[in-house]
């Protein structure tokens, strides 16, 4: 038996969506650029799933652009309302804790002349709407905060966020691949501006994304070329991973409530299982609830005092249990993750931290296995820990 419990980094296709995609590959393979009625009918699936994607939370079709992933939309989000908009200011305030592809993005732009802000967050990994609304200046434009953390789970208020952004009149973006389908999200309701979407987190193929793009909103395309999607994203559109995409998203929202519950259920066993039985164990984030909306269903980060995380990740690996030190872009890094020193995990908890992540398609089973096998692993990792620094000392 395998276990996977690393899908905050990548998801199983669904089946049902890997077979939507098989006939744009042999069959409906035309450009939906191409004019003749082949390229058409590719085109109407394109169409069909770029409704359902906006229909999942709350936009219209023409606000949905497909991009490559999730990395892709950050920058475009991030990069495209800098410039669009730096004749009004050159200010933008994210946080410690967001993905690589917004805080490299932020950091570029300051070797463009731009000022940016990150804001602190507290031990559970939650920003301080106060503390972003005196951040604001006369020259902030974006605000971008993302939703779910993909190393601690931490579930962001869009509500309270937005409202502040909405109040000074700047953009807020929010990158929510981890939280997609796992939480309501509704633009109609949520003053959010940009929402970056993604297809692998959530049972759907890699190499797809989207960003939603709310209607008037000033932003500077960043890939050029035929004017493709609107003229906002120019690139052949991949039809097979749209659909399969889409097809991810229906899969996803069909029966979500039942998901959530049996996710956050399996979850919380997990971590209640590890916390009673590892000594000198601790969780990383927001308290674990029974409703997710905190912390993110699918989501379970602990620390081992005075272990490695790699090692513990070896050992599980060695017995078919698939885990992660950390995220997924960060975790061939020796360095502690940021994530978890903004939220000040102890120095000695630190590199002993360990990201499982679970699926709907997780099971009770899966979850025993793992509580049968981790404590005894960290047993025996600290026991030749002690040795050695006895060892050590002679």
């Amino acid at each position: 038996m395998e276990i996977y419990l690393d899908n905050g980094a990548s998801t199983q296709v669904d089946p049902k969506a890997a077979k939507a995609m098989l006939p744009f590959f042999t069959e409906k393979y035309a450009n939906i650029s191409s004019t003749h009625s082949f390229g058409k009918r590719c085109s109407y699936a394109v169409d069909d799933a770029r409704k359902i994607i906006a229909d999942s939370i709350g936009a219209n079709p023409e606000e949905i652009i497909f991009t490559s992933g999730g990395t892709e939309s950050d920058n475009f989000a991030v990069k495209g309302i800098a410039f669009a908009n730096k004749g009004r200011g050159n200010h933008i305030i994210t946080t410690k804790i967001e993905h690589k592809a917004v805080l490299k993005s932020c950091e570029w732009l300051e070797k463009q002349g731009f000022k940016v802000t990150y804001l602190d967050v507290d031990e559970e990994g939650f920003v301080d709407p106060k503390a972003l609304e005196k951040a604001i200046t006369k020259k902030t434009i974006l605000v971008s905060i993302i939703h779910g953390n993909n190393e601690i789970g931490t579930i962001q208020d869009l509500m309270a966020l937005g409202n502040i952004c909405k109040k000074y009149d700047i953009y807020f973006h929010t990158d929510a691949c981890q939280s997609y389908t796992k939480t309501l999200l509704d633009v109609k309701k949520q003053p959010v501006g940009l929402m970056t979407l993604n297809s692998h987190k959530i049972h759907g193929p890699k190499g797809i994304g989207a960003l939603y793009i709310r209607k008037g909103t000033k932003i500077e395309p960043w890939q050029h070329g035929g004017g493709h999607e609107f003229g906002m994203r120019s690139g052949t559109e991949d039809v097979p991973g749209i659909v399969g995409f889409a097809e991810a998203v229906r899969l996803g929202l069909n029966g979500r409530d039942k998901h959530i519950k049996q996710m956050i259920r399996l979850r919380n066993k997990l971590i209640e299982g590890i916390l009673e039985n590892v000594a000198d164990a601790r969780l990383n984030g927001p308290k674990y609830d029974t409703d997710g909306s905190k912390r993110l269903c699918s989501n379970t980060n602990l620390s081992f005092k005075g272990l490695e995380a790699d090692e513990i990740g070896g050992c599980l690996d060695a017995k078919r249990i698939y885990s992660s030190a950390g995220s997924a872009c960060s975790a061939r890094s020796h360095e502690p993750s940021y994530v978890l020193k903004a939220v000040n995990v102890p120095e000695d908890y630190i590199r002993g931290s360990l990201r499982l992540t679970l699926s709907r398609f997780t099971t009770e089973k899966e979850i025993g296995y793992v509580l049968e096998t981790l404590p005894g692993i960290v047993e025996k990792m600290r026991k030749v820990s002690f040795i050695g620094k006895i060892i050590g000392k002679l």
